[in-house]
């Protein structure tokens, strides 16, 4: 069965154009120009993936998320003309996976598409429970609970506890980190990694002065604790 991508974007040419490539790539599509009509779209729809623009009319970006991703995991990638940090983790925060920053070139968009279309895919096949700590990851469910307490992760945040949990004591470079969880790598890109582990640690109430979970080697990567 084909996938289904919701397009949410208020340029009509954009979105004509990220819709050509995405049939051309066997995916079905379906499209909204502001939030309000994507919200309405996603809960008939039920797309597989969303790929969203954050300035939009009547209902931005980040408005959308914040309705939409309440009851859902659906993984979303945002398309931004802004590249300030703080812009990025906010829409990472609030539950996006990843961003591309306008303008981009459509087949770096799909490569980031399938990358994260096919580690989802990956992850409903699986049924390992990982246990570290007082940790405990499910695969199949995708949940994750913490002293007895569920966690609500994004999806690229779930991926990221998952391959650090993994291998635990092991060092990961932030490239690692990024090819294991979305499969593909762009310069500058790898930021994002460290915006994720942020997002993580609060989650998991992890300090970054004192980890119990995920531990920073400057100048290398990021490593989950096993002991201590």
């Amino acid at each position: 069965m084909k996938k289904k991508i919701l397009v949410v974007d208020d340029e009509p040419r954009l979105a004509a154009l990220i819709e050509t490539y995405l049939t051309q790539f066997g995916y079905q599509v379906r499209k909204a120009e502001d939030g309000e009509q994507a919200l309405a779209i996603a809960a008939k729809e039920k797309p597989d993936l969303i790929i969203l623009d954050i300035m939009m009319p009547k209902m931005d970006g980040y408005e959308f998320m914040q309705q939409y991703c309440k009851g859902s995991n659906t993984p979303i990638i945002l398309l931004t003309a802004k590249v300030e940090d703080e812009d990025k983790v906010l829409g990472l925060e609030m539950g996006a996976d990843d961003y591309v920053i306008k303008p981009f070139r459509p087949r770096e968009l799909m490569a980031r598409v399938k990358a994260v279309l096919r580690r989802t895919s990956i992850h409903e096949l699986t049924g390992n429970v990982l246990i570290c700590k007082d940790i405990i990851l499910n695969h199949n469910s995708r949940m994750v609970k913490v002293r007895d307490e569920y966690v609500n992760l994004t999806p690229s945040e779930f991926d990221l506890l998952a391959a650090l949990m993994a291998k635990p004591d092991c060092v990961f470079s932030r490239p690692d980190l990024l090819d294991l969880i979305q499969g593909v790598r762009f310069e500058g890109y790898e930021r994002t990694i460290d915006l994720h582990v942020k997002n993580l640690r609060a989650k998991l109430n992890d300090s970054p002065k004192k980890p119990r979970y995920i531990r920073t080697v400057y100048g290398a990567g990021y490593y989950f604790v096993s002991k201590g």
